[in-house]
């Protein structure tokens, strides 16, 4: 029922991966020679360093992911000349003298006046690769953040959807057991404490298992064979009131109170006024299905009540929000009788 969630490197990881490989890939040359890492690269880096992390916890977040990008390209543009000019004249490292012809040349190049095209270009090659993986990082983060909070509040209003189908199932079963019991001692029978401790059996499901997302299959059963023995005994006639349960139950889950809606609508609409009841219920438990099969005679002069698909309804709505693709329902009504089929994919 779960979608296959997406999992993500930790961002610690990223940004350790990177420096990693940045570093590296700098300081990897000299490890092989007797010199050391020269100043000047160890200055980069660390330049390199602060202005990714400013890059990535102020500028990103402050003006591109706010829609300033105007504001942004502007402020980033100066950010690279600045520091790029500013690294170029006081960290440029001395070549030695005894580099020759070659350090002589190199000088005077230096000497003379940068051309404009190299003196922007500079700041871009040496500062710009780090600068473009902090905003890479940080959109990526930030997108990674908001599908995660689409994701929580979807499921957070799915949860709440269902809870009120419940609450709204619950009532409606409730008043349909009180008039069973009012009947029961309306006539004085005998078995209206029977059926007063069938009910106080099926409440505390309601009350302790019900409100759970997924509930084992056998106390599932224990309430349907409850809620049957509490029909039977307000029926004046339940000779024809089938109930057959067969397969292994074992370990086996489902959402709580998912089949009851079917067979309450089985009970009050297949008794006429007369009291007469023709209901099967039929619940074929398999390796990866469950199979619930419920048929009713109508009976004769039930007119159906406003409110009377109200539980059936909120059973189908429950059915697509945990079943989307792998339950199938089948309803026929062909005017006296009223059949359901219910495949449950586990």
């Amino acid at each position: 029922m779960n979608g296959t969630k997406r999992k993500y490197l930790p961002q610690w990881l990223v940004h350790a991966f990177l420096w990693c490989a940045l570093y590296g890939l700098i300081i990897y040359p000299f490890l092989f020679e007797p010199r050391s890492v020269p100043p000047h690269i160890v200055v980069k880096l660390a330049m390199a360093t602060v202005l990714f992390y400013f890059n990535y916890f102020y500028l990103v977040p402050r003006f591109l992911l706010k829609g300033k990008k105007k504001v942004y390209i502007v402020l980033s543009i100066v950010l690279l000349l600045v520091i790029g000019y500013f690294f170029h004249n006081i960290f440029s490292p001395q070549l030695p003298r005894d580099f020759g012809p070659i350090a002589d040349h190199i000088k005077e190049h230096r000497g003379g006046k940068m051309p404009f095209f190299r003196f922007l270009l500079m700041p871009f090659v040496t500062f710009g690769i780090p600068y473009i993986f902090a905003i890479m990082l940080r959109v990526f983060n930030e997108l990674q953040r908001n599908e995660n909070l689409r994701k929580t509040v979807e499921k957070e209003k799915v949860q709440s959807e269902l809870q009120f189908l419940k609450t709204q199932l619950n009532p409606h079963f409730l008043f349909n057991s009180l008039n069973t019991i009012y009947s029961l001692s309306v006539k004085k029978s005998p078995d209206t404490s029977e059926a007063i401790i069938n009910l106080s059996e099926l409440m505390r499901y309601m009350i302790y298992e019900a409100d759970k997302d997924l509930v084992p299959l056998n106390k599932e059963i224990e309430y349907i064979k409850n809620y049957v023995a509490l029909q039977r005994l307000r029926l004046a006639d339940s000779e024809n009131v089938f109930l057959k349960i067969s397969g292994d139950d074992t370990g086996k889950i489902i959402p709580s109170l998912l089949f009851i809606s079917f067979i309450e609508n089985a009970f009050k609409y297949g008794t006429d006024y007369d009291g007469k009841t023709n209901v099967k219920i039929n619940l074929l438990i398999k390796e990866k299905s469950i199979h619930l099969y419920v048929v009713n005679q109508i009976g004769k002069h039930r007119a159906k009540s406003e409110s009377s698909g109200v539980g059936l309804q909120n059973v189908k709505n429950r059915l697509n929000f945990l079943y989307p693709n792998s339950h199938e329902l089948d309803i026929k009504d062909d005017g006296a009788t009223y059949e359901v089929n219910l495949i449950l994919n586990l």
